[in-house]
Parts: C-alpha cells; structure tokens; sequence
C-alpha cells in the first residue's frame, strides 16, 4: 500500500510539472554575446594590452564584456571578483556579466570617440 502511495504521489508530481516544462521563455546562455555586442567587421576580437581600460577600445568581442574585465580571456581576474562577491558559480563569470541569471542586464560598449 505504501509503494503505491509513492508512486501516485509520484506520478501526481509529474503530471503537475510537465505542462510548466514549454511554457518558459529560454535563457540566454551565460556565456552568449549578443548581436549588438558583436564587432563590427574588420574590428578585432579582443583588445591590445595597452588600451585604456573603459574605453571604446576595451572590449572583448568574443565574450561582450570590457576586455579589461573579462575573467574568460583572462582567468587571473576571477579571484578579485570573488573576493568582491561579484561571482556566479554556477555558470563560472561574474554576476554582473551572468546574462543566465540577469536576462535584464545590458553589458554596454562606451561610445566610439569622435574622429577629430
């Protein structure tokens, strides 16, 4: 009797659960760099050293993130933003580039300089 108790129970759960399965829009993924992030042809994917960081020029086009703040080009960042509490273990980045976690976010790039 017990046994099929738990298994109705069971089966109750599934039947519940199922129909919420399609319904949620996807996430993006963690790690997906949108359209709008993109370089634009013949730009680089990642910065030079040198840049300033912050600038138009400090931009990973690969990851959609300032170079000089991507933590998957350059791992050695990661300890900084954990120790800031600025950290998603789950998807590995941090929270404030988690796109999984914060479908809201708007990564930005700064505004290319005007040409002089």
């Amino acid at each position: 009797m017990r046994l099929q108790s738990a298994l109705l129970t069971a089966l109750a759960l599934v039947a519940l659960l199922l129909p919420a399965c399609g319904s949620e829009q996807p996430k993006p993924k963690a790690h997906e760099t949108s359209e709008a992030q993109k370089p634009s042809a013949g730009e680089p994917m990642h910065a030079d050293a040198a840049v300033v960081p912050g600038s138009y020029e400090d931009w990973c086009g690969e990851h959609g993130v300032a170079e000089s703040m991507c933590t998957r080009c350059n791992p050695t960042l990661v300890a900084a933003f954990k120790a800031t509490g600025d950290w998603c273990a789950e998807h590995g980045l941090p929270e404030s580039q988690c796109l999984a976690c914060n479908p809201d976010l708007k990564i930005v790039r700064p505004p290319k300089p005007e040409a002089k």
